[in-house]
């Protein structure tokens, strides 16, 4: 059964504005409406893997937390691994580590010591980029540890808050930009 075409239009037309959430100012952008159709979800997926066939990618790597939504369908639609990053503390096994600056203080990411072999080809999979801290973090701890960061592809982008700036040296793909 051959699925319609979804367009990026269509996916922002799905996301929720929350205003002065989780603090005011802040104009939150709610994607779970989007999760809830499974034909924007399934969309939204072949959009944010557009550029890639199965084989093109190793691994497709997701951040923490709703960056696993996408990559975990992204890697089944590419026919690579699926490998987290996540918070310190959150993996069960030997990690490797990298933190970074957040507005107000740092935090850390984790990734299992044998997740990516060197070499290995990488997709870098988020639901957002905004300042691009967290992302910026992750492929420095993914270069680090011998990887090859293909491509970065968000849903969702920021661009007032220049976090492409950040991650630069890739290419970077988002479906819908405010």
């Amino acid at each position: 059964m051959t699925q319609a075409t979804v367009t990026a239009s269509e996916l922002e037309q799905a996301i929720r504005n929350i205003p002065d959430f989780p603090k005011p100012g802040v104009q939150f952008k709610d994607i779970t409406p989007l999760l809830s159709d499974p034909r924007l979800l399934s969309g939204a997926v072949d959009l944010m893997v557009s550029a890639f066939k199965p084989g093109d990618v190793d691994v497709v790597v997701g951040i923490d937390a709703r960056g696993f939504i996408f990559a975990g369908a992204a890697a089944i639609k590419l026919q690579a691994g699926f490998v987290p990053v996540r918070k310190k503390g959150k993996l069960p096994f030997k990690t490797h580590e990298q933190s970074y600056s957040l507005e107000y203080g740092s935090n850390t990411i984790a990734i299992h010591q044998d997740a990516i072999r060197e070499g290995s080809r990488i997709l870098l999979v988020d639901d957002l980029l905004a300042t691009g801290g967290t992302a910026e973090a992750a492929v420095q701890l993914l270069e680090r540890i011998g990887g090859r960061i293909l491509q970065a592809s968000f849903l969702i982008e920021l661009s007032f808050l220049r976090g492409r700036d950040r991650l630069a040296r890739f290419p970077i793909r988002s479906q819908i930009t405010y």
